[in-house]
């Protein structure tokens, strides 16, 4: 037992290892056929790859909030609960389709958009979230010190990239050209989630540049599902009901 339990640590096995130590140890191998100890070991070194692959994955995607689908508020008519959850199947993903979450502050399009992200990350795909000021900062730095194209090409291979907050402020030049280059690589090619307080009928302001808005626009609207979440703000509703349990 000892020189399987070795070789498995030694070829990497660690699921399978830590599964066959506790199954010899309990005694339950005895109850096992041949056939359904090796199915009991080859499931719990994937469960093993699987968690590791995912908690990798969430880890690189730098989400906002620990978020998932069945803690979404969908109480008020908040949001479509139908369209969330066949979003949340990432069929948009293989369609290479957009999503437009739009909304007034606190009402729950970063958790949304976090838990749509998370949800594909469980599925395999490359997911990176990014606060859209952020993202635009660390872009012009990236141009100072020649890392720009390096960056550019690391969001591309994104199959899901969530652009949160969007509008908050006007793009300036280098900005508005930064992100018709990241929209630019990946249309038709990944999916783009963007949040924003602003309705998309004045994204052509915040953007500026009409011909860029334009083409910005024709590639992120046209083939996106759109959300406008409505209600009242969690943050705020969170707030005051903390502070009645306080009084009382």
């Amino acid at each position: 037992m000892n020189q399987s339990l070795e070789k498995m640590r030694q070829m990497h096995l660690t699921g399978m290892a830590r599964a066959f130590q506790l199954t010899t140890e309990s005694g339950k191998n005895e109850k096992f056929t041949s056939d359904e100890m090796i199915t009991h070991l080859i499931d719990a070194e994937w469960d093993e790859r699987y968690n590791r692959r995912l908690d990798r994955s969430i880890k690189e995607a730098r989400f906002r909030y620990r978020a998932s689908v069945e803690e979404i508020h969908f109480d008020e008519g908040r949001v479509d609960k139908n369209q969330v959850l066949r979003l949340a199947g990432c069929d948009f993903i293989k369609r290479k389709e957009n999503i437009i979450l739009t909304g007034s502050t606190g009402i729950g399009k970063s958790f949304l958009a976090s838990a749509l992200g998370y949800q594909a990350c469980s599925m395999g795909y490359r997911v990176l979230y990014q606060h859209a000021t952020k993202l635009f900062g660390k872009m012009k730095l990236a141009k100072a010190d020649g890392s720009y194209l390096k960056e550019l090409a690391r969001i591309e291979r994104q199959h899901l990239l969530i652009i949160d907050d969007f509008g908050i402020q006007p793009l300036d030049a280098q900005s508005r050209n930064t992100l018709m280059e990241i929209i630019e690589d990946r249309h038709g090619k990944s999916s783009t989630v963007i949040t924003s307080q602003v309705p998309v009928s004045l994204w052509h302001e915040i953007i500026g540049e009409q011909t860029i808005a334009d083409a910005i626009l024709d590639r992120i609207v046209h083939d996106s599902h759109r959300l406008d979440m409505k209600g009242e703000s969690l943050r705020r509703k969170k707030a005051l009901t903390k502070e009645q349990e306080e009084e009382i």
